[in-house]
């Protein structure tokens, strides 16, 4: 179970952070934002995408769109996103419920610089009703992602 993978990334890289379950969907960012009581702008949602054949993830603001000409001066590609299977395959994790956190396998993750405007941030936790708070700093560290800048 997805959730079940993100529980254990936590016990063991950050025991003092815990995930929170909703009743309410947060499948969205208006359902993730309005279950959290957060702006929009400060979910951070998962965007998985493929670089040739390798699967990466992306990690945005709430609000923030892929801008495809930053995309593609930075990786020399265009972006192409996964389908929901592919999804599934590449982080065992529900379309809203993606995250950075306990993946199957090491993939590569980047956050955005549209997270930065934030000192916290709510991403999911591997199932559409759950979610964490982090400082957006650690996001970063935890998930050993690189800062780019890659949407509008």
């Amino acid at each position: 179970m997805s959730l079940e993978t993100v529980r254990a990334f936590f016990s063991a890289s950050a025991p003092d952070i815990e995930i929170i379950e909703t009743e309410l969907s947060s499948a969205t960012v208006a359902e993730a934002a309005e279950a959290h009581g957060v702006d929009p702008a400060q979910i951070a949602k998962t965007i998985c995408l493929r670089l040739g054949d390798e699967p990466i993830l992306v990690v945005a603001g709430g609000m923030a769109r892929l801008d495809n000409r930053k995309f593609k001066d930075t990786f020399g590609t265009k972006a192409r996103l996964l389908n929901a299977e592919e999804v599934v395959e590449a982080t065992s994790h529900p379309v809203g419920g993606v995250c950075p956190f306990g993946l199957p396998s090491p993939l590569r993750i980047y956050c955005d610089v549209s997270l930065k405007q934030f000192d916290e941030v709510v991403p999911a936790a591997g199932s559409t009703n759950s979610a964490v708070r982090i400082a957006t700093d650690r996001l970063a560290e935890l998930t050993k992602a690189t800062w780019i800048d890659v949407c509008q």
